[in-house]
């Protein structure tokens, strides 16, 4: 009667983890389907053009701010932006709507992942790990703000200097840039600096975890300052000027990383528990 009894609960226990399992799923499933609705929404409405075909569109808002660093150097020269290709202008149109999308949504994204594993965590868990959440987008939001108002001026002033008027016996040399390779170029230094700029949630993540110390990641210092300086090699345009504003941060980021690693990592007695 005992074995039976025993034999009954085993399988309740297992259908229970099996529902459990599947509206896990499901709860993921929805979240997932939330996220992917509403960025198709704001992709949507970034993209279509509302009041008419001469008006402009978020897309085309959006990508007037992006070209304005741009803009304030040649306009004074009297330049001018280009697309070679048929389809060049409708595609820009396409990458900035999502875009925009994206970097609306990605706040929306957080809370969602944060709601799906919040209910798994317990109460001192959650109170350690929201701070890391909240200062995701925030350091992303510096790091492209950095190069928006500080790394793109710089550049670009210092690619355009490579103009020239002309005279006799010489053509005359002017940037004519491509308006699909010029926010290709836009996005991607975002992109590197508002990942660059996580370096302290990714570090500070390890050492909560216990999986690296504060003395671990002083004395690899030397290698994280080469690698800076190789992923802003990799990530940025072939100018110094560049390369250095982001390899600088990202140093400082490290060692700021290290000192407030210092005071939250975990106790050699809550370790061994």
């Amino acid at each position: 009667m005992t074995e039976q009894l025993t034999d009954q609960t085993e399988d309740q226990l297992d259908e229970q983890g099996s529902m459990t399992i599947i509206e896990h799923l499901t709860e993921l499933r929805n979240r997932i389907g939330v996220i992917f609705a509403v960025f198709i929404v704001f992709f949507i409405a970034a993209f279509i053009r509302p009041f008419g075909s001469d008006s402009a569109n978020i897309a085309d808002l959006v990508y007037r701010f992006l070209q304005a660093p741009l803009a304030d150097i040649l306009l004074e020269r009297g330049g001018r932006m280009i697309f070679t290709g048929l389809h060049e202008g409708f595609f820009t149109q396409v990458k900035v709507a999502f875009f925009t999308s994206l970097c609306i949504t990605f706040p929306l994204m957080l809370i969602q992942i944060w709601k799906f594993v919040a209910p798994a965590l317990y109460k001192n868990e959650k109170s350690a790990f929201a701070p890391f959440l909240l200062a995701t987008p925030v350091l992303f939001a510096l790091g492209a703000l950095m190069v928006y108002y500080l790394v793109i001026p710089l550049a670009w002033q210092f690619f355009v200097g490579f103009e020239t008027i002309g005279g006799e016996g010489a053509l005359p040399i002017q940037v004519e840039p491509r308006i699909s390779e010029y926010l290709s170029l836009v996005m991607r230094l975002m992109f590197a600096f508002g990942i660059a700029f996580e370096l302290p949630v990714i570090l500070l993540l390890l050492v909560k975890a216990g999986l690296v110390s504060p003395e671990g990641l002083a004395s690899k210092r030397k290698y994280a300052i080469l690698l800076a300086f190789v992923a802003a090699a990799i990530l940025t345009p072939p100018d110094v000027i560049s390369q250095v504003l982001l390899a600088v941060p990202v140093i400082l980021l490290y060692e700021i990383s290290i000192i407030i690693a210092r005071f939250i990592q975990p106790s050699e007695s809550a370790q061994t528990e």
